[in-house]
């Protein structure tokens, strides 16, 4: 973070990019931007470049293949770099999966998609969760769903 000159305060850059939006058609790329800074001001993040790329199930299939080694479709995938003077998250997230668990759920699918985008920067942000059932009674899962209901409907 760099300080403003004329204020000596710390001033935080964000740069947030939404891409593949026209698959998720629940949501508009404004309210993934609203929600994405929400989180991130929630979480006094750094200066932080957020990449958030909706993928086809196939899409989303093959990149969870080559990456982590997992042949099938997922929700949410995050991945975090971490640079001299910033954060780069990349998070890739599958609406057809989503709308899936939404059902699953009984919750709209908006409501899901925001779930995922939450999870994804709490990921890049350095919130890690049990990758067993355990996960749902983890402290990263209860952060998650205090912004879903804080943030759903905004």
């Amino acid at each position: 973070m760099a300080a403003s000159v004329r204020t000596g305060k710390q001033h935080r850059k964000r740069e947030i990019r939404v891409t593949g939006s026209h698959l998720a058609q629940e949501l508009g790329k404004g309210a993934v931007e609203r929600w994405s800074r929400r989180v991130l001001d929630g979480e006094k993040a750094p200066s932080v470049a957020l990449s958030i790329t909706f993928l086809s199930e196939r899409a989303m299939r093959d990149l969870n293949d080559r990456a982590l080694g997992h042949d099938r479709a997922t929700d949410v995938i995050a991945f975090r770099l971490e640079h001299v003077d910033h954060l780069v998250g990349d998070i890739y997230v599958c609406p057809v999966v989503a709308r899936r668990s939404a059902r699953a759920a009984r919750v709209l699918p908006q409501e899901e998609l925001l779930r995922l985008i939450v999870h994804g920067i709490l990921h890049v942000l350095g919130h890690e969760h049990p990758e067993n059932a355990a996960r749902v009674a983890s402290p990263m899962w209860a952060l998650q769903e205090r912004y879903v209901v804080r943030l759903k409907g905004k």
